[in-house]
């Protein structure tokens, strides 16, 4: 009952949001401005949406409530994947290149990082302090390379890689929300029907082995998944550490059951609120005084040191 009522206000409040986003300043060419903050509005959601599940899976196959995919490094492979196409086929190849061939190729090498790299620390059950310092050390690796690619490369062909490199919620890449959002919507659909299979892997590696569920296999799938979601959030908008945290720690001690179907919806809806509302209220009641990428890394950076230490006091 708590998670019904906790759904419909925060659902009541993302519309009041997305009505904001859509309304406030609205003037001159109607039609287009429509337009125009529409395609925004959907790969904000996009993004808000593709964070949301693919952190909260995340903490459920590690099995703690700290690590995301950002933590982990795994938006960093994604944009170190990014600058190593600018240098190898230059600039005006990167961008000759279709947009929806290099989120493939940038997609499919993530997801093929991800399961060499995380899945054996996943299938060991390495404890929480090694997996930070994993992640750590391969965001690291991949933000020190980037940086690396980044010097080599000639000063005009690092203004075409630098847009990848920092998040910004004003201008999202559109010309892959198509893509973006159809990905979002069947890994989405996966995670969905999975959700009971994720109860009982919240219960733990060994509880969920002894009630028949394939841990291997799952932690796989879901890995991949993962992967894919993160590749959405990165493409759309550059790397946000932080935000994932921010949300799923919120939806953790809003719903009561901690069942899948309820966090997910309220993690969602969150970072619906969250991301479509801030932008609205930075970008017309603010005048663009802030940057709302920076905000929320804050935020989520706050509730991560907080988080660590509410572990060490229990």
């Amino acid at each position: 009952m708590r998670d019904r009522i906790v759904i419909g206000l925060l659902l009541c409040l993302a519309l009041l949001a997305v009505i904001a986003f859509m309304t406030v300043n609205l003037r001159g060419n109607i039609a287009f401005a429509l337009e125009l903050r529409g395609i925004r509005l959907a790969a904000l959601v996009t993004v808000a949406v593709a964070i949301a599940l693919s952190t909260v899976t995340f903490q459920t196959i590690t099995g703690n409530r700290i690590l995301t995919p950002s933590i982990m490094g795994l938006d960093a492979l994604y944009q170190f994947g990014q600058v190593a196409l600018v240098f190898a086929l230059g600039g005006l190849g990167y961008v000759s290149l279709s947009p929806q061939l290099k989120f493939g190729m940038e997609a499919s090498a993530l997801m093929l990082l991800a399961m060499v790299i995380l899945w054996p620390a996943l299938k060991s059950r390495m404890d929480l302090t090694l997996m930070l310092l994993a992640g750590v050390v391969i965001g690291g690796l991949f933000r020190s390379l980037t940086n690396l690619l980044a010097r080599l490369i000639d000063p005009q062909e690092f203004a075409v890689a630098q847009r990848a490199m920092y998040a910004n919620f004003s201008a999202p890449n559109t010309d892959l929300l198509a893509i973006a959002a159809l990905v979002t919507i069947l890994a989405g659909g996966f995670l969905f029907s999975r959700r009971h299979l994720l109860d009982i892997a919240a219960l733990g590696r060994d509880t969920a082995i002894g009630l028949g569920v394939d841990w291997n296999r799952l932690v796989l799938l879901q890995l991949i998944t993962v992967s894919l979601l993160v590749a959405v959030s990165t493409a759309l908008v550059g790397p946000v550490t932080f935000f994932g945290l921010l949300i799923a720690a919120l939806a953790e001690r809003l719903t009561s059951s901690r069942r899948h179907a309820s966090v997910f919806v309220v993690a969602m809806l969150l970072g619906v609120i969250v991301l479509v509302g801030g932008q609205t209220l930075l970008q017309h009641g603010l005048g663009q005084a802030g940057t709302l990428s920076v905000v929320v890394d804050f935020l989520g950076g706050l509730v991560f040191i907080l988080l660590l230490f509410a572990r060490r006091t229990r």
